[in-house]
């Protein structure tokens, strides 16, 4: 055995159908085609959402929502969570750096500070905006908040 005599399996390899060769190939003329229509052209491309004709979904369904483009999106923190924060790296002050490097804001975040749990450290928090009861905690605890 040598290379030479080398040769793929007894059925694996098909010849490919030549289509458009002319009328004595039997596969000229129309080439697999069928007749007219876009499909039978040359550079054809169904359009996304084309469903041949019918009515397509997008144009079914009818438009809903709003969109209000004045919101202000903030990373809700609640103050549960700073309390395990400030206990855990012993802090008196807690500021968007400090949230970012416990992996709870990212550097393009609003803070917002919500009003969840209870605290009993003093402490000075800086965020971008605080709920009414998460301010009430906060000076009930002696601490003080601060707007950026």
């Amino acid at each position: 055995m040598n290379f030479s005599t080398l040769k793929p399996a007894e059925g694996s390899v098909k010849t490919r159908k030549r289509i458009g060769r002319g009328a004595g190939s039997g596969l000229g003329g129309t080439s697999t085609r069928g007749h007219k229509g876009a499909k039978s052209r040359s550079g054809y491309k169904k359009k996304i959402g084309f469903e041949g004709g019918q009515m397509p979904i997008q144009r079914r369904l009818p438009k809903f929502g709003f969109k209000n483009i004045n919101r202000i999106e903030y990373r809700p923190i609640n103050v549960s969570t700073l309390q395990e924060l400030a206990e855990a790296k012993n802090l008196t002050a807690i500021t968007k750096a400090d949230l970012m490097d416990a992996g709870l804001a990212q550097k393009n975040d609003l803070i917002k500070i919500l009003g969840d749990g209870a605290l009993s450290l003093k402490l000075e928090v800086t965020a971008n905006a605080f709920s009414k009861k998460a301010e009430e905690i906060i000076t009930a605890a002696g601490g003080s908040c601060v707007k950026l």
